[in-house]
């Protein structure tokens, strides 16, 4: 009988955590797969499956064990205690090898001088670069650049206001216990920022004072920019601020506040205007939130920027994804492995940060909530960025002209009419008062600046938004 979470397994296909071979004359091959499944995020190997997905087993003997368990010493440095070999009976004296995999402590590991990693159900053999990344983020675990000491920084140049606020968020929220004292030093050490009497670097990121600015720790900047249109030909707006990690989230905030238009919107059959945040602000505080607690602050130039353009809004942060995780696989189940966790902890403790790893769950979930298109987070070089993009007609605020509120939501009455609407239609829903002649000068007006057009005459002339 073959158990129903194997035949399930089997089921399921061959993936980046399932390996199927026919048995162990491919025992090279299961290899190279335990090694690339140490390289990426675990795995399983089923020895003793067709192609097709047939499950036959093989009589497996104590050589059999040994010859497979000879093979997987040949990978380097050892795989043990990351991976088990159990075997399943099926039956008529035959039975299943199963080789579990779990993702390995000291990456990058290699099989017989090659490196593999598993892209998909296929195993592929590293670059030098993507070897050197796979160093990197073993040596990142003990020498991180926020756990390295702050050389010359003392705790006089922390703004103490800024870590007393952090340790009374943390305890209204239930994530520090009260300490004995207010002492900063003693709160510092107590969150893991001070090691042998010496500030680390993640507590200049995060406490750093305001009067310190761009010559020290010049990474820790926050870059902002509004865009006419939907590209960078134009700016309206262009600014870089200094300071602490929640300095810089707050500046954010506020730029975004002061910088975003209203999304208005029609309620169908009364025409009554309901004004919403043309992006959830929950689902952008945690982009920024994330953003600031993943970059690399190891980049002496890096920075996180937010750039507000006609159709959508993104937020960049300087370095790239690690840990084996791409742009899709952050939509997918995956640990949560913190590049800066020092960093990460305190926004966790001082409420910031909700739970670990959620945050992208988090922001798609809200986006869909505000029927958004689905959010969009792309690698590019020497950064991350996280996509927002529109899903309604917003009023522009200026087109060669500033136009007025009522313009505005005339524009938005003539977005939600996919026929179009008559003047008279309009009107009665505007302030009271209102004339028809006004009405018609802002229509006439809009039409000049090719927002809106007439179609037909008489009473039955529409008007409708101009086609991009």
């Amino acid at each position: 009988m073959i158990p129903d979470y194997i035949q399930d397994w089997v089921d399921s296909g061959e993936s980046e955590t399932l390996e199927l071979k026919r048995s162990t004359g491919r025992r090279r091959e299961a290899a190279q797969s335990v090694c690339a499944m140490l390289n990426h995020r675990g795995g399983r190997v089923i020895i003793g499956v067709e192609p097709d997905g047939t499950i036959i087993g093989q009589q497996i003997g104590e050589q059999t064990i040994e010859r497979l368990c000879q093979e997987l010493e040949d990978i380097d440095p050892p795989a043990l205690p990351s991976v088990n070999v159990d075997r399943e009976s099926i039956g008529n004296g035959h039975e299943l090898l199963i080789i579990s995999v779990r993702a390995g402590q000291n990456k990058p590991y290699t099989y017989q001088r090659k490196t593999y990693r598993r892209v998909g159900n296929t195993n592929r053999i590293l670059s030098r670069d993507e070897y050197n990344q796979l160093l990197l983020e073993r040596l990142h675990a003990e020498h991180r650049w926020e756990n390295e000491p702050a050389q010359g920084w003392s705790i006089d140049d922390l703004d103490h206001d800024e870590i007393a606020r952090t340790v009374s968020e943390g305890i209204r929220n239930g994530r520090i216990d009260p300490p004995p004292t207010s002492d900063p030093v003693d709160i510092l050490r107590r969150l893991g920022l001070i090691r042998d009497d010496q500030l680390l670097r993640a507590a200049v990121v995060l406490f750093k004072h305001s009067r310190y600015t761009e010559p020290d720790y010049p990474q820790c900047m926050l870059r902002v920019a509004k865009f006419r249109g939907i590209d960078r030909n134009e700016f309206l707006d262009n600014r870089q601020f200094y300071g602490n990690a929640f300095y810089l989230l707050e500046r954010a905030q506020r730029f975004l506040i002061e910088s975003l238009p209203i999304a208005g919107r029609i309620m169908p059959g009364v025409f009554k205007r309901v004004d919403e945040p043309l992006y959830p602000t929950e689902a952008l505080r945690e982009a920024l939130a994330n953003a600031f607690c993943h970059r690399d602050y190891s980049i002496g130039g890096g920075s996180v920027a937010v750039a507000i353009y006609d159709d959508r809004l993104e937020i960049t942060s300087s370095g790239t994804l690690h840990f084996g995780l791409t742009a899709q696989s952050l939509f997918e189940t995956h640990e949560s492995l913190q590049w800066n966790p020092l960093i990460a902890r305190v926004f966790y403790r001082r409420g910031i940060i909700e739970t670990w790893g959620s945050g992208i769950r988090k922001m798609v979930d809200l986006v869909t909530q505000a029927g958004l298109p689905r959010l969009e987070i792309e690698e590019i070089p020497g950064c991350v960025v996280v996509r927002f993009r529109q899903s309604r007609y917003v009023p522009p605020q200026r087109v060669d002209y500033n136009l007025t509120e009522r313009q505005r939501l005339i524009l938005s009455m003539v977005s939600e009419a996919p026929d179009g609407l008559a003047l008279r239609e309009m009107y009665p829903h505007l302030e009271e008062g209102l004339t028809r002649r006004q009405v018609q000068h802002d229509l006439d007006l809009l039409r000049s600046l090719n927002l809106v057009i007439l179609e037909g005459r008489g009473p039955g002339a529409r008007w409708k938004l101009m086609a991009n």
